[in-house]
């Protein structure tokens, strides 16, 4: 394979049998050659003679030529996910991803949802149409210049919900569903505190706001479920929307912060997400019936503090 490094008027030809990503800088010049490594800061791509690192401030976009051979796409149930995707800068993967976020309009408010196939399936939390069968997507296509059209859809179904999660489960209309963008799961939920994320929501009917943050806990607890807790910011309207890993995975769907609170924002991890969309039949929404599906009652308070007698040791 034949490669062409352009940089300004400079020109340098090389010959390399390996996959051939691209640097789009924003000068205009490009760089063929293999993406070795991209942080938050820089790029490493190896050119060949050399390797060369890029301040990611210098970079427009990043593609793969030829991806077939790195990441591999895999369906489960109605999702998919992606194995070994690239990490690039947030910026980029922000440019990326964007389009598979979606505006839900009801008409009580608004909130967030992401498309998760090539069928419209849209993840969203069950607050946002909670009492709702009058819904509205916002969608964002793709033209064929690159920018994107918004668009007004409306039947839209209502296929699960399941408030004991917060998640629930729209679809778009079948002819529309074939333009949306839609992005993959994580592949394995590998997330770390201090790892860099960022959300897209539309934030008090802010459209396609991007916020970043780094990941606060893994491990925070409410009312018996476990959440991520990240310093992006999330405010009102971004619920039911991505919160997206710098590989453009989602790696949770954001559903609320602490009012009164700084930079405390948390999302329902995929695994959630995963169990909610293979076991959705068993929340399936009955327009008919509003209360199908598993309710998840509180249990009744403790009438007196300590260990009840019948379960201490020896009893």
């Amino acid at each position: 394979m034949k490669r062409t490094i352009v940089m300004g008027a400079c020109c340098l030809v090389c010959m390399s049998g390996a996959i051939a990503d691209v640097v789009v800088l924003e000068d205009g010049g490009e760089l063929h050659g293999s993406i070795i490594k991209q942080d938050a800061r820089s790029l490493w791509i190896d050119i060949g003679p050399s390797i060369v690192q890029i301040d990611n401030t210098d970079v427009k976009d990043v593609r793969v030529e030829e991806a077939g051979d790195q990441s591999t796409t895999s369906r489960e149930s109605i999702f998919h996910v992606v194995n070994d995707l690239p990490e690039l800068s947030i910026r980029q993967q922000a440019a990326r991803v964007k389009p598979s976020v979606v505006l839900v309009k009801t008409p009580s408010g608004t909130g967030s949802g992401v498309i998760v196939n090539e069928m419209g399936h849209v993840v969203t939390n069950a607050h946002v149409i909670q009492g709702e069968k009058d819904l509205r997507l916002v969608v964002w296509t793709r033209r064929d210049d690159g920018t994107l059209a918004r668009r007004t859809i409306g039947d839209i179904s209502i296929e699960a919900v399941n408030n004991h999660l917060d998640l629930a489960l729209l679809k778009l209309p079948d002819a529309d569903a074939s333009v949306a963008d839609w992005v993959p799961l994580e592949a394995w939920e590998s997330i770390e505190v201090g790892q860099p994320v960022f959300a897209i929501g539309n934030p008090l009917g802010l459209e396609q706001t991007t916020s970043q943050g780094v990941v606060s806990t893994t491990q925070r607890s409410f009312d018996g479920l476990t959440y991520i807790q990240t310093d992006a910011a999330i405010n009102p309207g971004n619920s039911g929307g991505p919160l997206f890993n710098t590989s453009g995975e989602v790696v949770g769907i954001t559903n609320m912060g602490i009012r009164g609170g700084e930079a405390l924002g948390f999302a329902i991890p995929t695994r959630y997400v995963k169990d909610f969309l293979r076991n959705r039949e068993a929340f399936a929404y009955d327009p008919s019936n509003p209360n199908t599906g598993h309710r998840y009652h509180k249990p009744p308070p403790r009438l007196r503090e300590g260990t009840p007698p019948h379960v201490e040791s020896g009893s």
